[in-house]
């Protein structure tokens, strides 16, 4: 992976910082909800980065700039993030326009020639979205949420059905051919980067508050849980992306449900540390049900994702996923009445189920091919 890349994570690790500190101080079903727009809004910026240097060579200085210009764009809107849907949301806008209408626009010009259509594609659509978003900083309240959620929801739709445009129709395999080995590099280095937001808000976290024993066990438990989404996610499907993609009969089709997948884990994680930041914070005080919601709401994103992700890599989702799910969803009235650390610690016994289920696989069926389940 070109070290530009790795730079251009850095940007994102302070983003998904940004994303929970948003939920924590807004901890509502309009909160969730504006969060999860404004990841939308900061994952479309991180896939645009992905895809360009998935197609152009990041040595070159144009690709450079541009991705540098994605990392500034970024860096801005973390920053104004936690007021995007306040006074800050003309400054959140117009950044995620100019990358819309802007990017798209230097691939339309600078991609090899048989590939140009494809950049066309990206700019037609990107421009009305980039639009929405703009209508959306340009106006408050209602209309905001509205405009805003339309112009994420019309970004992705787009993508699922490959961009379809009047007289250039929608993208095929010979119009984006993929570099399976990056993309799926790419995507790993992402959920990394994501464990190491959950990390950096334990970590601040913890040392912003007394040392207590109460405390210093609700650090070890969020480790613990960190952990443990590290090993689910590797386990055979994290480790075999670049072969699922590589063998797929249409590789451009394989990309939606991983994009999708690793957006749901995101997420998760994103949750997640919303979860532990309360937990250290106040660990043997009275849950609510918020608190609880969020602390199963985050690992079972992270399984629902994960999940997803196996289903495209081999046809098929193991029985422990759903298993895992089932028993956070049973746990939640019981844990209306435990003190956060206690549910804290009932969800990584869940999770360190699912990592046993995991081994005893590996031991009974050491290896299992890729069906390249493209399946979506």
């Amino acid at each position: 992976m070109a070290l530009l890349e790795l730079f251009f994570d850095l940007a994102f690790v302070f983003a998904l910082t940004q994303l929970s500190k948003n939920l924590v101080s807004d901890l509502t079903w309009t909160g969730v909800y504006r969060t999860f727009v404004l990841l939308l809004a900061l994952w479309w910026a991180w896939t645009l980065a992905a895809w360009i240097t998935n197609r152009m060579d990041p040595r070159r200085p144009t690709v450079q700039a541009v991705v540098l210009g994605i990392m500034v764009g970024t860096l801005v809107m973390a920053v104004v993030l936690t007021d995007a849907f306040g006074a800050h949301g003309i400054i959140f806008a117009s950044v995620s326009a100019v990358l819309h209408i802007a990017v798209m626009l230097f691939l339309a010009l600078a991609l090899p020639h048989p590939e140009r259509l494809t950049g066309r594609r990206l700019l037609v659509w990107s421009t009305g979205t980039g639009a929405l978003w703009l209508a959306g900083g340009l106006t408050g309240g209602t209309a905001r949420d509205v405009l805003w959620v339309l112009a994420a929801l019309v970004d992705y739709a787009a993508f699922a059905l490959r961009y379809p445009t009047p007289r250039l129709g929608r993208v095929t395999l010979p119009d984006w051919p993929l570099s399976a080995e990056h993309l799926a590099e790419r995507h790993r280095q992402l959920f990394i980067i994501a464990l190491g937001e959950l990390i950096l808000v334990t970590g601040v976290t913890f040392t912003q508050r007394d040392f207590t024993p109460d405390r210093t066990g609700a650090l070890a438990v969020s480790v613990l849980t960190t952990v443990l989404f590290w090993r689910i996610y590797v386990f055979r499907v994290g480790e075999l992306l670049d072969r699922a993609i590589a063998v797929a009969a249409d590789p451009v089709q394989l990309t939606r449900p991983l994009a999708l997948a690793h957006l749901i884990m995101v997420a998760g994680v994103v949750v997640t540390a919303v979860g532990d930041e309360m937990v250290i914070t106040d660990p043997l005080g009275h849950n609510h049900p918020a608190w609880v919601a969020v602390l199963l709401g985050g690992p079972a994103l992270f399984m629902v994702g994960r999940a997803r992700l196996e289903q495209a890599v081999f046809g098929r989702v193991s029985r422990d996923r759903p298993i895992a799910l089932l028993a956070l969803l049973a746990l939640s009235v019981p844990l209306l009445y435990a003190p956060p650390l206690l549910a804290a610690g009932a969800v990584s016994l869940v999770l360190a189920a699912v990592v046993a289920f995991d081994a005893r696989n590996a031991r009974r069926h050491p290896t299992e091919p890729v069906t390249a389940g493209g399946r979506s």
